[in-house]
């Protein structure tokens, strides 16, 4: 067989990505059509620059769903004879088999080792991001409302974390030396409390004087969340059904570590201008619990520059992230994610380039999605 053109490359690439495209026309028609009713959501489709980052963002989120449908062979699989092939070379011995953008220096598809990789990214980057979020949350509206030694406490161990450069820790915390001494697991153990504590506090705090509806609320996230954090941080679900990789894990637990400081600066710098404002004083006057007024009237006003701030955050975290896999830290090498790939690519760089362009321009764009995104929520917040 003849090796593909590049046009005919490209529109292989756009018919492997067809599920995106008509999840992302899906979405984006339907959210056109009900924006007024989908609040700052929806006010996004008004900003032009939030609407561009929104269909970047879209794209590589619903490439990770149906990463199985559109990879073209086993990410992990080497083929003998693809070693270092470039974009559109015939697989050897599979008949209509090609390699879209070549294969690498162990004669992997690089094209379905970057559509694995915005799995690999967009399962960690999300889900990191929100367990900081909950516990800064969790720890910076205390600290702000109460205030005293508690704030004083609270500060000095988040200027405590923050003072230390960010990829040395990282690099510290998911070396193997790290991970044989329990310490991840036991960070684990600490910092997967707080989604549980935030949850029950939100419930505890919203039906305190209606006591059916909260012990059935908080009955049922205690009973989930705690399965869930028997199996994530002690891989102990006697079912199975939640559990972590020790190198993810490392990695996780070293992303909501490093970003709960710096979320914990914002919502108690945040707290501190919104708690001098007229309706919390209202509730403080009708005699409103603190924890209610914390979660119930000071944060819903802040969401704003969280929901900005979160945006952000995934963008540095995909970053980070890519950065340990560049140097072989946390996942597994033969594991697809970005930074790896690029690290084994630029070693024939000027040679091949092929194998290291396409998970960097993947990652660029991600990045520069969430950017633009969160400049359009940024502009559409202001307009409140």
């Amino acid at each position: 067989m003849e090796p593909l053109t590049w046009t005919q490359i490209i529109i292989q690439m756009f018919i492997q990505f067809l599920p995106v495209w008509i999840g992302m026309a899906v979405i984006m028609f339907f959210s056109s059509l009900f924006r007024e009713r989908l609040g700052l959501y929806g006010r996004l489709y008004g900003s032009r620059v939030g609407l561009i980052g929104f269909a970047i963002v879209l794209f590589w989120v619903l490439t990770a769903i149906f990463a199985d449908m559109i990879i073209t062979a086993d990410p992990l699989a080497q083929v003998s004879g693809m070693k270092n092939k470039v974009p559109g070379t015939p697989v050897r011995g599979m008949e209509g088999e090609f390699y879209l953008l070549g294969g690498d220096n162990l004669a992997r598809d690089v094209f379905s080792r970057m559509v694995m990789g915005a799995r690999n990214v967009l399962s960690i980057a999300p889900a990191a991001t929100a367990f900081a979020f909950m516990a800064g949350i969790t720890l910076g509206l205390p600290a702000a409302y109460f205030g005293k030694r508690l704030d004083t406490v609270l500060s000095f161990i988040s200027n405590l974390v923050l003072a230390f450069p960010v990829i040395l820790l990282f690099y510290l915390l998911v070396t193997p030396e790290i991970r044989v001494t329990g310490i991840p697991t036991i960070m684990a153990a600490v910092l997967f409390l707080f989604p549980i504590i935030f949850l029950v506090l939100l419930f505890q705090s919203r039906f305190f004087n209606q006591p059916g509806k909260r012990n059935l609320y908080c009955g049922i996230t205690l009973i989930i969340c705690l399965w869930a954090y028997s199996g994530l941080a002690f891989n102990a679900d006697p079912l199975g059904v939640f559990y972590m990789d020790p190198n993810l894990l490392n990695v996780f637990v070293s992303v909501v570590f490093v970003n709960s400081p710096t979320v914990f600066r914002i919502v108690r710098g945040i707290t501190l201008d919104i708690q001098t404002r007229e309706y919390v004083a209202a509730a403080q006057t009708r005699g409103e619990r603190s924890w209610y007024i914390m979660l119930w009237e000071i944060l819903p006003n802040a969401r704003g520059p969280l929901i900005v701030d979160f945006c952000l955050r995934i963008g540095y975290t995909t970053i980070l992230l890519g950065t340990l896999g560049f140097f072989g830290l946390g996942v597994s090498p033969e594991s697809p994610d970005w930074g790896s790939t690029i690290n084994d690519g630029r070693k024939l760089l000027s040679i091949y380039p092929h194998p290291a362009l396409p998970p960097a321009i993947a990652l660029m764009s991600l990045v520069l999605g969430l950017n633009l995104l969160a400049d359009g929520l940024r502009e559409e917040s202001l307009k409140d």
